[in-house]
């Protein structure tokens, strides 16, 4: 298939404006039209992956972590950066990163986290602002369903687990069709007034083409009226970090074990145990220190990350227990969410999972 089919496919389930300004997921080397035959998922993009990448004919590879973080101004191989996007380009190998757009999604990179350690009734940590949009139209009567259902159909109407949202009121519409027009109803040169219903429905931001779309599609208008707003409120579906709950409370230091079994992590940087229990967990995969704070509120008694510094453990102060697992060894799992979210809609598509750890650190036992 078509590189694009398969972006166009990842960029729905989390798409690119959920991720941080920082951040450059997305398609880093290739081309949209490019013939892909095979892929090979990785977290981190370095040059030996590229290797494997081509001992086993892939010509794609998919990381959790973007090659290219910071611009390049020159490419002579001074870097491993450099080199590694040298090497895919001279063997066809497109380059594909999806990093903090999966973290915030529902079902993503924390969701993981909390499926291997068991936890319960995962949601957001802290929801993003700024994703949503409200769509306000007006539609004649009898075709108010038509255009509601249209509009469900491409995704508008969603809040929370409730789909098919909208407000609906009615008044009267007014308009003149001019000599060049070809109205629905009235007359060219009359005013008309007809009776409508104002449609009111949620959706979120990156859907805005398909939504707009739909919405003139199913509208019986030739000019189709419509305003757009810019809503303040969280997308409690989208966001950093994940709350969980134990199915039964345990004591800190059995839970302790029991992570560090599950997330394979040769060692736990952890604050001293408060000795209460555990019953609510906060996770965030990768460097979640700007989350401590999100975690204490929501009632969380251990926080699982990784990169946190020596100063930020005091951050504590005994509300809570930080157990630092490591940056690569919270993000490992993201390798297997990928293949399953792809192997799921692409069955008979051709994927491979890295056999190198790239994880960078090393430990003295």
């Amino acid at each position: 298939m078509k590189l694009k089919d398969l972006t166009y496919f990842l960029e729905s389930v989390a798409p690119l404006s959920y991720q941080e300004d920082y951040d450059n997921s997305g398609l880093i080397c290739g081309y949209p039209d490019q013939e892909i035959t095979a892929a090979l998922i990785s977290l981190d993009c370095t040059e030996a992956i590229v290797n494997e990448a081509i001992e086993k004919g892939c010509n794609l590879i998919i990381s959790h972590h973007p090659i290219v973080f910071k611009g390049l101004k020159k490419f002579n191989g001074k870097s491993y950066v450099e080199r590694v996007v040298i090497k895919a380009i001279k063997n066809d190998i497109a380059l594909y990163a999806i990093h903090t757009n999966l973290d915030h999604i529902q079902n993503g990179v924390n969701w993981k986290i909390c499926e291997k350690l068991g936890l319960k009734n995962p949601g957001i940590l802290s929801a993003k602002d700024g994703l949503l949009k409200k769509l306000s139209t007006f539609v004649p009567v009898e075709h108010a369903s038509k255009v509601r259902d249209a509009l469900a159909a491409a995704g508008a109407g969603k809040i929370g687990d409730y789909s098919d949202c909208s407000f609906n009121v009615e008044g009267f519409g007014t308009f003149k069709a001019l000599d060049n027009a070809n109205p629905f109803v009235g007359e060219r040169g009359e005013i008309h007034q007809e009776k409508e219903i104002k449609i009111e429905v949620i959706f979120s931001a990156y859907q805005q083409n398909d939504i707009i779309s739909a919405l003139k599609a199913s509208h019986p208008y030739e000019e189709v009226a419509y305003d757009i707003y810019q809503l303040a409120n969280a997308h409690e579906k989208v966001g950093a970090g994940m709350i969980a709950s134990l199915e039964k409370e345990m004591d800190e230091e059995s839970f302790l074990q029991l992570v560090k079994e599950k997330l394979n992590a040769k060692v736990i940087r952890h604050t001293a145990l408060t000795g209460k229990p555990v019953s609510k967990v906060a996770v965030c995969g990768g460097a979640g220190s700007f989350l401590l704070k999100k975690a204490i509120a929501a009632g969380a008694n251990v926080f699982i990350t990784g990169d946190f510094k020596y100063h930020e453990f005091f951050d504590a102060e005994n509300r809570i227990v930080i157990a630092d697992v490591g940056h690569f060894e919270s993000e490992q799992f993201t390798q297997e969410l990928l293949f399953e979210i792809i192997r799921k809609k692409f069955p008979n598509f051709a994927l491979r999972l890295t056999e190198f750890n790239t994880n960078p650190i090393n430990y003295l036992i």
